[in-house]
């Protein structure tokens, strides 16, 4: 077990290190110079490649990619070139509403999906059965920033239950902050409900037909019991990894609909980023979010122990 552990800690590390490299070489080949950028259109080019030079932007492309790297494994991710703060303390600023409206988003997505699923499985060819199935076909088909705006224009708008956009100001308290993220909590929770009951469904579709499940039911075991016990329990582990990726996914995925709701979030500091061509603050912000995923994957390799002991890494 600690082999195996080590084993896929450093090949961890390893991927970490391709995908620092990826984003270093995609980020430089993208067109744009902040330089430019801060300057302004009156600018001359001599005064573009003095402030060049101050960012540090005129040095050879290796330079700043060992910079880079050597910075990453300190746990330093560089300077904003327009917020003049270190990145990570602009990702801290801008992690809670992230967090908080990720956490919420797959909370609404997996209270949706789970019994949905189950009961869909249970009573598979029935008219729930074929409303679930088209349901998830559209609500994975729907773009959450759409099913955003739906939410705004109801609820916000017309009926007033809701802020429209925002997180409130610095003294705002905390619930009036969670206030502002359950549209946008809502909008990605259902849509990505969609997902999680459709993998629900069929993970539970594929245990209901086994032996043990006969037995079980022959042995006069309630059927409840069945279901949540024996089903449901040795359908946990495509389960677990759906719901895995859809935290990594949303993670990755809130940009626009942080956008639409004008949350302050690490979604809109990139979007700002790109736009400004702010180098370390995309640099890091993708390297930390590509993290997030690598360790996301981790942990449910590591779930898959706790929930079916014959499984090993």
């Amino acid at each position: 077990m600690v082999r195996a552990l080590t084993s896929r800690l450093i090949g961890i590390i390893i991927v970490l290190f391709v995908l620092a490299t990826v984003v270093f070489v995609i980020v430089r080949v993208t067109p744009g110079d902040p330089a430019a950028v801060m300057a302004g259109a009156d600018a001359t080019a001599k005064d573009i490649a003095d402030l060049r030079a101050r960012l540090g932007l005129d040095a050879p492309l290796w330079q700043q990619y060992v910079d880079f790297i050597l910075g990453a494994m300190r746990g330093d991710l560089g300077q904003s070139i327009f917020l003049h703060m270190p990145v990570t303390a602009a990702l801290a600023q801008r992690a809670e509403p992230t967090f908080f409206l990720t956490v919420f988003s797959i909370l609404i997505a997996t209270v949706i999906a789970l019994p949905v699923g189950i009961i869909s499985a249970f009573k598979r060819g029935t008219l729930f059965d074929q409303v679930v199935v088209i349901s998830t076909m559209v609500a994975a088909s729907v773009p959450s920033f759409w099913l955003g705006l739906i939410l705004i224009q109801t609820f916000a708008v017309k009926l007033g239950w809701f802020p429209v956009s925002g997180y409130g100001g610095p003294d705002t308290s905390f619930l009036d902050r969670i206030g502002h993220l359950v549209l946008p909590a809502f909008a990605l929770g259902i849509v990505n409900s969609a997902l999680i009951t459709r993998f629900t469904r069929a993970a539970m579709l594929d245990v209901l037909g086994d032996d043990y499940i006969r037995t079980a039911r022959a042995k006069g075991a309630p059927e409840r019991r069945v279901i949540l016990k024996h089903a449901f329990r040795n359908a946990l582990i495509p389960i677990i990894t759906v719901i895995g990726v859809t935290i990594a996914l949303l993670v990755s995925g809130t940009v626009v609909t942080e956008t639409v709701f004008g949350l302050p979030g690490i979604g809109n500091l990139i979007v700002s980023a790109v736009l400004r061509r702010d180098y370390p603050v995309i640099q890091g912000t993708l390297l930390v979010v590509a993290a997030i995923y690598v360790l996301i994957n981790f942990i449910i390799d590591m779930l898959y122990i706790v929930v079916d002991p014959r499984v090993r890494l």
